[in-house]
């Protein structure tokens, strides 16, 4: 099955939501990446995010020049993951198809602006 997007053409959409949640199994790899100890990993990459709905560790963020914020790991010149061979599962799985909403979204507009490189904003 092709896949219906590009990510080398996104500017990281998928990288700038607030809440990229990680699991134990993420630390672990994320901790053999750096080659720090689960504790340390978890302490300097992550948050914990409780409230009556959710109870989560979440990846930090830092500020971007595109979006808001982006995910710690993610290149802000490059436009790109550098720790994609460590990359968290939910980051693995996104976009949960053969399909990106976003970049669809996103082809559209430079499509329409006759900019292929034209990124909407808010």
């Amino acid at each position: 099955m092709k896949s219906g997007f590009d990510c080398s053409k996104c500017p990281g959409y998928c990288c700038s939501h607030p809440r990229i949640e990680v699991t134990d199994k993420d630390i672990e790899r994320l901790a053999r990446h750096f080659e720090l100890s689960k504790a340390a990993a978890r302490k300097k990459f992550t948050y914990h995010y409780k409230t009556k709905e959710a109870d989560e560790w979440i990846l930090r963020h830092r500020k971007d020049h595109v979006y808001k914020s982006m995910c710690q790991f993610f290149d802000q010149d490059e436009r790109r993951c550098t720790v994609y061979e460590a990359r968290p599962a939910v980051c693995r799985k996104y976009p949960y198809g053969n399909k990106c909403g976003y970049y669809s979204f996103l082809k559209f507009e430079r499509a329409h602006q006759d900019d292929e490189d034209f990124i909407p904003s808010a």
